[in-house]
This record gives structure tokens, C-alpha cells and sequence, in this order.
């Protein structure tokens, strides 16, 4: 196109300018800028919202569903919607994304060269460059996953891939996103690209299947048995990227369905494959991946909680970052939020979540059914608790949280079951991942989601990510097999019993 044929967005408050062909999709300009699109691009959920403060966005009949008059008039738009046909000031939302890394010390034996180690979401990427002779970290890297344009959850990304053909791209995405953010370590740490001889990446089974090119038809339909979840190796020349050509690229195996090798490394970096009692791990995400064991069986199972820990879904929901409340509490007798990046509240995180409907249930504004006794109105006109002005608790949003809820404590109580033991039996429960991290064990135990004694409890930050570095001093690679020779994947959705147990676990329990 010729320069009169471009137009300029600039966005508001951090003033970057972008520069793009008149009739580019507004959702491939704002992706990378931190704009998430949840559905999909389908204008199903209003998470791509962005105000327009000068120039000309036309709306269609998906907003006009979407938002209100109200709404539309004061600018707002769904961007997922939008083309660029004007020069735009756009008001964005920032989503400064908080990863977590890992910085766990551990044991190892030194080899010679550098090594990348990857924790590959359906959300969110995190890269740390290792010395292979210290384990010393370099230089560690984070973004958004590129995929997210496409859908926020793994089943959307099945979806684009098996009914859209859309799994090329997808895998193109991701093995280019990969690779660029290993060059920016490299550029970080200011080492030579020759020297990394190793890659170690780990993700959930259907990260595993678009990196490696393996067909997701198999996940899309019951009983999500995966075409091959073992060990997966390239080398860097196979994937196109910038460093040493011959430098190996392992993908860890996976332990069946939708328990990927992100759980796998979640397994080494816990040591319960070599545990003499029983242990578990619980990673709280939108799919619930759980292992109960020890040194000589182990179960695992994925629940399909949904995304409501990470604030998907809910109706003032974000991910962990600035403006959302990440933790509610009550002082003499009044609710108080703290807000991350001490700034005015915009959302509310899974933390913050989990905290308000436990001060909920404590203050008597929320029923153990859920019912809410509140007179507020959320944005959507729904019955709702005013937190902290304008962020409020709706109706709809403290049922995603007992769904959520109920599925991970229905499955934690189904494993223990099929092994033969019961919650007192359990010596260690390691909370996985983000989530994990910063969630309050009080308050986890009061809306029934752990009904541990919380001295058992333990958040083990990105055990992910631990087990991707382990991964990249193991020399024997024969401990993945005995690992999964001594796993039984159990599915939940065969389980007579589950449906039972899930709605026994949907309603709150009783105060102590």
C-alpha cells in the first residue's frame, strides 16, 4: 500500500504509535501490545475491550449485542471486532504480564556450554538461559503466548486447530515465538548463540501437540487419548532458529490425556517419584492437573476447572497484574482489597477471588450454596457485592469459582480414594505455578478447596519451569520411563463416582 493508504493508532497512557495497512484487524495490532482475546476473536466476551478516543471504529452487529448503548457511545469497542480504517487514539487497558520464575537452587552435574529451559503455556512463556557449568541463570525472558489470539484456553486452541486447519499456524506461532525469545536472551546475557547445546521445553499435551507437530484430532473427541505423549527431539536447524545448528531440542513426555510434561517436570522438581510417603502436587489453572503418590505408585488426572483462578470469566476478571485486587480482607469489621501496583482498582484476580468470596462466606454476604446477599449491581446489571468501587462480585462469578472449586477438590478426593487413603494420609501438598504462589492457604481451606491441615500445604512457585532446567542436567533420560511406568493416568470422566463428588463439592463448607 502507498503511505496515504496507512494509518496511525497511538495508544493511551503509554504513547507507543503503531503504523499499519488501512484494513488491518485491530486484533493483530494490540495482541502484542497486551490486549488478550479470550474467545477467540468471536466477540463472545468482552475481554478485548478498548475505549476510542479519537478517529472512527465502525460497530457491528457483535457489539451491538455485546455492549451496551451506553457503552458504545462512550467509545468503547471489542477490538477483536475492529479494522484499522482511521487514525486512532486508543485508550488500552495495560496488562503487565506477572510470570513466574523459578530461581529454586538444586543439585546437579556440571557440563560444558549453555542450555535454555522453557515453560510453554497456554497463556504465558517463560525462558531462562542457563550456564551448564554452574546452573547459574543468565537471563531470563517472558511474554504473552502468541496463540492466545486464537483462544485463552486449550480446548479454543484445539478448536482452531481441528475445525479451522488452523494447527500449521499455530505451530509456526510458537516455534518462531520460542525462538525469538532465546535470541533476546542471548542478546541479554551477551554470549555466543554456538554455545547453547541444549533446550529443554515442557508444556501441557496440547502445547505438546502444536509445537511438535503432532495432530490434536485425537484430543478433540472423547476419550482424548494422544496420538504419542514420549520424549520429543530436534535440533535447533529443524526449527529454523538462530544458534547453534546442532544444539538438541527435547520436548519432555507427557503422562497421558490432558496431563502434560509440565507436570511431568512438576514431578522431578518435587522428588515424589522418590518420596517414601505420600505426597501431592495440584496445579491450578483452567485445566486442574493432579498427582497423588509416592516412590512406588503414583495416580494423576486432569480436571477441567476452568479458567476462574486466573480471572477468566468472571465479569471484572484479570490475570495477576496492575489494578487487579489480589487479596480481600476484613479490618474492624470492614472489607479492605490491596490492589497490585498500588493504583485504582480495574479487576480482580483468582487470588483476590478465592479471598472475597471466603470473607464473603465469613461475613454472611455469601451462602454456603453461593447465593449472594448483596443489592449491588455489577456492569451487566446483575445482583453483585461492591468490593472496592468499580470492582464488584456478581452472582455468575461466584458460581464459576464453585465450579472451579469443585472440580479440583472432587478430583483430589477421587485420587485419594482410588489409592486407598484419605486427606489425613497426605504428608505434603505442593501448590504448582502462579496461582499457587500466591494464593492464601486460609482462604483456599475456608471455600472447601483444601481441606488439608495447612502446615502441609506448600506453594512450590514454577515447578514447570524447575523441572525444564533439572531436565537439561539429566543424563540418564530413562527417569522420565520410570516415572511414567509408575504413573496410572485416571480418567475422571469415567469415574461413576465423580459426578456425585463434584456436586457435593460445588457448596461451601460450613464455618469452623
Amino acid at each position: 500500500m502507498t503511505e496515504a493508504q496507512k494509518r496511525k493508532i497511538v495508544l493511551k497512557p503509554t504513547n507507543v504509535e503503531l503504523i499499519a495497512d488501512a484494513g488491518t484487524p485491530l486484533r493483530d495490532l494490540l495482541f502484542e501490545q497486551g490486549v488478550e482475546f479470550p474467545c477467540g476473536g468471536h466477540g463472545r466476551c468482552r475481554g478485548c475491550k478498548v475505549r476510542v478516543l479519537e478517529g472512527k471504529v465502525a460497530v457491528n452487529e457483535a457489539q451491538l449485542h455485546h455492549l451496551k448503548p451506553q457503552e458504545i457511545e462512550n467509545g468503547w469497542r471489542l477490538a477483536c471486532q475492529c479494522t484499522l480504517d482511521d487514525n486512532l487514539v486508543i485508550e488500552l487497558r495495560q496488562w503487565d504480564a506477572a510470570i513466574l520464575s523459578n530461581d529454586t537452587a538444586f543439585e546437579f552435574s556440571p557440563r560444558p556450554g549453555l542450555g535454555v529451559a522453557v515453560d510453554l503455556g497456554t497463556t504465558t512463556l517463560v525462558a531462562q538461559l542457563l550456564d551448564l557449568s554452574t546452573s547459574h541463570v543468565l537471563a531470563v525472558r517472558t511474554a504473552l503466548n502468541g496463540q492466545a489470539r486464537y483462544g485463552a484456553d486449550v480446548m479454543s486452541r484445539v478448536g482452531f486447530s481441528v475445525a479451522e486447519k488452523g494447527q500449521k499456524k499455530l505451530e509456526e506461532i510458537i516455534r518462531s515465538q520460542i525462538g525469538k525469545l532465546i535470541n533476546d536472551l542471548i542478546f541479554a546475557a551477551q554470549v555466543n548463540a554456538a554455545e547453547i547445546v541444549d533446550v529443554a521445553i515442557v508444556g501441557n499435551t496440547v502445547m505438546y501437540h502444536i509445537f511438535c507437530g503432532i495432530d490434536l484430532e485425537p484430543m478433540s473427541h472423547y476419550p482424548f487419548v494422544p496420538v504419542q505423549d514420549g520424549m520429543q527431539v530436534f535440533n535447533a536447524a529443524d526449527l529454523g532458529w538462530s544458534i547453534n545448528p546442532q544444539a538438541v531440542v527435547h520436548f519432555l513426555p507427557c503422562l497421558g490425556s490432558f496431563v502434560g510434561s509440565d507436570i511431568t517436570a512438576g514431578v522431578v522438581a518435587t522428588g515424589i517419584h522418590e518420596s517414601a510417603e505420600l505426597v501431592g502436587l495440584v496445579d491450578l489453572g483452567t485445566n486442574g492437573e493432579i498427582v497423588i503418590g509416592n516412590r512406588d505408585r503414583m495416580l494423576c488426572t486432569s480436571t477441567a476447572a476452568g479458567p476462574a483462578f486466573e480471572g477468566a470469566r468472571i465479569s471484572m476478571g484479570m490475570r495477576a497484574s496492575t489494578g487487579a485486587i489480589s487479596e480481600v480482607f476484613l479490618q474492624d469489621g470492614a472489607v479492605q482489597c490491596r490492589v497490585l501496583g498500588n493504583t485504582e482498582p480495574r479487576g480482580i484476580c483468582g487470588s483476590g477471588l478465592v479471598d472475597a468470596v471466603a470473607v464473603g462466606l465469613d461475613m454472611g454476604t455469601i451462602r454456603m450454596t453461593g447465593r449472594l446477599n448483596a443489592d449491588d449491581k455489577s456492569s451487566s446489571g446483575e445482583r453483585a457485592w461492591m468490593l472496592c468501587a468499580p470492582v464488584a462480585l456478581s452472582q455468575t462469578d461466584i458460581r464459576e469459582l464453585q465450579l472451579a472449586k469443585g472440580a479440583i477438590a472432587a478430583g483430589i478426593h477421587l485420587l485419594l480414594q482410588q489409592w486407598g487413603a484419605t486427606e489425613n494420609d497426605l504428608t505434603k501438598l505442593y501448590l504448582a505455578g502462579a496461582f499457587g504462589n500466591y494464593i492464601s492457604r486460609n482462604s483456599a481451606k475456608r471455600i472447601g478447596l483444601l481441606k488439608f491441615p495447612l502446615e502441609i500445604v506448600q506453594a512450590a512457585g514454577n515447578t514447570a519451569l524447575l523441572g525444564a532446567k533439572l531436565g537439561l542436567f539429566i543424563n540418564d533420560e530413562s527417569i522420565y520411563a520410570r516415572i511414567r511406568s509408575k504413573m496410572t493416568h485416571v480418567g475422571l470422566n469415567e469415574d461413576p463416582n465423580f459426578q456425585d463428588a463434584f456436586v457435593d463439592e460445588m457448596t461451601f463448607p460450613e464455618p469452623d
